[in-house]
């Protein structure tokens, strides 16, 4: 872990200690943090509290006021910070169940919300059953028990749902017309790799080794097409093109129908 990120984590669990008391029980790396595929300069820093019940609304809001960018700024792209109860850490749900949920950051909008009934649908729910699933299996632990005791993975059932509505989710996104490098299609495209390689092979990799992973498979997805789509959005996430928007979509699409069992 880069030394100035370790300095941002190590202050941003005093600081939540020192909100929540005798209320906090763990803080998690999670992420590409805890999947041990940090990239300075272009990652977020993705961050899990647990705490042992409810919080009180103003307590909830203070930890907002002290952890967003402008009290404690954020080395990276961004914080994404998810406050859970101990009880919905544990219980392998799918359903969203967080307490707080704050985005801040110097290239990132700020985000603020107290609860599931604050998050708009249409935005995605399915994000915080796989962030926990994620934690579950890499979290790394920056105070409390392992992550594996703190956290529980979902049911194959529900996994493969949220994955699936992820997929469906991406593929809704407005992406540049035309065959134009569109920044961000090479993230779209790994996704799509590690949502393949969680499902078929029960693992969460970081997005490169998981295009790595998917292409060493040689199965049904892999032709010469998506061995140079993948391999240039692997080069894209050190400075190289992007691959277009359309591309990503094509393949996003091929995924889906495979994992889905339906015709691209």
């Amino acid at each position: 872990m880069v030394e100035p990120l370790r300095r941002y984590l190590t202050e941003l669990v005093a600081v939540a200690g020192d909100v929540l008391g005798d209320e906090m029980c763990g803080a998690y790396a999670a992420g590409s943090v805890g999947l041990a595929a940090y990239q300075p300069g272009r990652s977020d820093v993705d961050v899990a509290l647990v705490c042992a019940g409810p919080l009180d609304l103003a307590v909830a809001r203070e930890l907002v006021a002290r952890l967003r960018h402008e009290a404690l700024p954020c080395p990276a792209r961004g914080l994404e910070l998810v406050v859970y109860r101990r009880e919905v850490a544990r219980s392998g749900t799918p359903e969203p169940g967080f307490e707080v949920e704050l985005n801040t950051g110097a290239r990132m909008d700020f985000r603020a919300t107290y609860g599931p009934a604050g998050r708009p649908p249409a935005d995605g729910l399915f994000w915080y059953g796989l962030d926990r699933s994620i934690l579950y299996q890499s979290g790394q632990t920056l105070l409390g028990p392992p992550a594996a005791h703190a956290f529980a993975d979902l049911a194959p059932d529900d996994l493969r749902r949220l994955v699936l509505d992820a997929l469906r989710w991406w593929l809704d996104r407005p992406v540049p017309p035309g065959d134009v490098p569109a920044p961000g299609a090479e993230d779209a495209v790994l996704g799509a790799c590690r949502s393949w390689v969680r499902l078929r092979h029960g693992v969460w990799l970081p997005k490169v080794a998981a295009g790595r992973r998917l292409l060493a498979e040689a199965g049904p997805l892999v032709d010469a097409a998506t061995t140079d789509l993948v391999e240039q959005s692997i080069a894209a996430r050190d400075g190289g093109m992007s691959p277009s928007g359309p591309q990503a979509r094509a393949f996003q699409r091929r995924v889906l129908a495979g994992l889905s069992g339906t015709s691209a």
